[in-house]
């Protein structure tokens, strides 16, 4: 049984690791997202969910070939724990060098709402109130399908996680602003 750190802990680990201030603001709206979706359905275990989504992308500002495989070795060599580890790496299933499929809930909504997260937040920083505030699901679906807007948030891996969850793909994304909406307006999001 391993570490499991408190987020002020996790706060600290993250910027060993991660200087670049798009990175920092992904951890924390990742945190966040997780963290509501946690008050919903394992309100028990909040404080783990939003300590997972911080440290899920741990490796990739330093290590962006071995995404997941060195934040793997570097959750290990810090002694976290195994669930923690699991849970954090198994959003880079099918898209990294590790082969950690989501197979709990948690795992699943992080590997669903990862990429939508990033998608989410382009497309309400084009907006007037540059906010998720006043952001509709029609205006998310419309940049979806644009192929080439926010082209580094996966599509397939947003749809296979609206899958995984046995969502539709409206209710994954409309789930997700409602979850980003309640994050700290001072977040920038």
């Amino acid at each position: 049984m391993g570490y499991v750190p408190t987020m002020e802990e996790a706060r600290e680990i993250l910027s060993k690791y991660n200087k670049e201030e798009s990175h920092l603001l992904h951890a924390e709206i990742v945190s966040g997202v997780m963290r509501y979706f946690a008050r919903e359905y394992d309100p028990e275990r909040e404080e783990f969910w939003a300590v997972v989504g911080l440290l899920h992308d741990l490796d990739y500002e330093q290590y962006p070939e071995e995404h997941c495989v060195k934040g793997k070795e570097i959750m290990e060599e810090l002694g976290l724990d195994e669930s923690l580890i699991r849970a954090a790496m198994s959003h880079g299933w099918g898209c990294t060098g590790v082969d950690i499929e989501p197979e709990e809930f948690m795992e699943k909504i992080l590997y669903a709402t990862d990429e939508l997260t990033g998608l989410i937040r382009a497309v309400a920083i084009m907006r007037p109130s540059k906010s998720v505030d006043d952001l509709e699901l029609k205006s998310v679906k419309k940049k979806y399908k644009t192929a080439n807007f926010a082209a580094g948030c996966s599509r397939e891996v947003i749809q296979k996680g609206a899958d995984m969850l046995g969502w539709e793909l409206d209710e994954l994304i409309t789930k997700t602003i409602l979850a980003m909406r309640s994050l700290n307006p001072e977040a920038g999001i």
